[in-house]
């Protein structure tokens, strides 16, 4: 369901449509974050237990992890949070900057897991055992468990992606860790162990740098790759009465929503709030913008100081 305000004045027309409600992962994080803070426990305890490293290193490693997914489930709350005089368009850029978060620190862990590694394959280090592997198979099914919560948002949210790959990339760390544990244990092969760790590192690099990039393009107001300005220019020129289109601007508001402001020379004279309504309407089935705010001009010789495309 959405609605419509509407304004007129001095030329100018406004037309609002709030997006359909996009789904609530509430549930989802708290059902992560409480999920990942027992395997934290769990590899803190066995880890000392078994006097392994590896477990107690991996606990910190997920501690970064219920950070991770706190950030981004605070965003997704912000996000939530209604207009106000000092943040007009809420808090919904929120969610990008805790996207941006997500995959630096994913990037840097990363990071820290390829630099040891690399550190192994000099000087191999034995695997702590089966007790190792246990926690590991634990680890798989928390953290694949939760990735599959978030799953059906990674395409549409980039802050509930960050949340995905967290989860995900875990869940890959541990299936790796299981296998070249097993492979080790009958083999004795002790180079697995970091270079089983290098391919699961590049492969959440190339994850990660997508969502990366995605956010700070979202961060510098960039059109949504979903969106062809192209087409939504072609869209507005083609409305009844429409001459022509200068001062088009398309940016994320959020990690779901969208905006557009442009000018519409329009010489036959303001068209009413029919028109803006069928024109927000249109802009929102059609591109999914749902922040519309439209200036009539009624000659284009105006010499309106916006309509140089290199001008902003």
């Amino acid at each position: 369901m959405s609605d419509h305000h509407h304004r007129g004045h001095n030329g100018h027309s406004h037309g609002h449509g709030h997006s359909p409600a996009v789904n609530d992962f509430g549930w989802a994080f708290a059902v992560g974050t409480a999920l990942n803070i027992g395997i934290v426990v769990l590899q803190a305890v066995y880890g000392i237990l078994a006097n392994s490293v590896a477990l107690i290193a991996d606990a910190g490693h997920n501690l970064g992890d219920v950070f991770g997914l706190l950030l981004a489930w605070g965003a997704s709350e912000l996000v939530k949070r209604p207009p106000s005089p000092r943040f007009t368009y809420g808090m919904g850029a929120s969610s990008i900057l805790a996207a941006i978060a997500n995959g630096v620190f994913l990037l840097v862990a990363t990071g820290a897991i390829a630099w040891e590694a690399i550190q192994r394959l000099s000087t191999p280090e034995s695997v702590a055992g089966k007790t190792v592997m246990i926690v590991a198979a634990i680890g798989i099914l928390a953290n694949g468990f939760t990735a599959w919560l978030f799953m059906s948002g990674r395409e549409t949210d980039i802050n509930i992606r960050g949340a995905f790959l967290h989860m995900a990339s875990d869940a890959a760390i541990s299936f790796g860790v299981v296998i070249a544990g097993l492979v080790i244990l009958s083999t004795g092969w002790l180079w697995l162990d970091p270079v089983v760790s290098l391919v699961i590192a590049a492969l959440i690099v190339w994850g990660t740098w997508g969502l990366l990039r995605d956010s700070v393009l979202m961060a510098l107001a960039a059109v949504p790759d979903r969106i062809e300005p192209q087409k939504v220019r072609q869209s507005l020129e083609t409305l009844h009465g429409v001459e022509k289109i200068h001062d088009l601007h398309i940016w994320p508001m959020s990690t779901t929503e969208t905006a557009l402001t442009c000018h519409l020379v329009m010489p036959g004279g303001h068209p009413g709030d029919q028109f803006v309504r069928d024109a927000a309407d249109m802009l929102r089935h059609r591109f999914k913008i749902v922040h519309t705010t439209s200036q009539i001009e009624v000659s284009g010789n105006n010499g309106c100081a916006l309509e140089p495309d290199d001008v902003i």
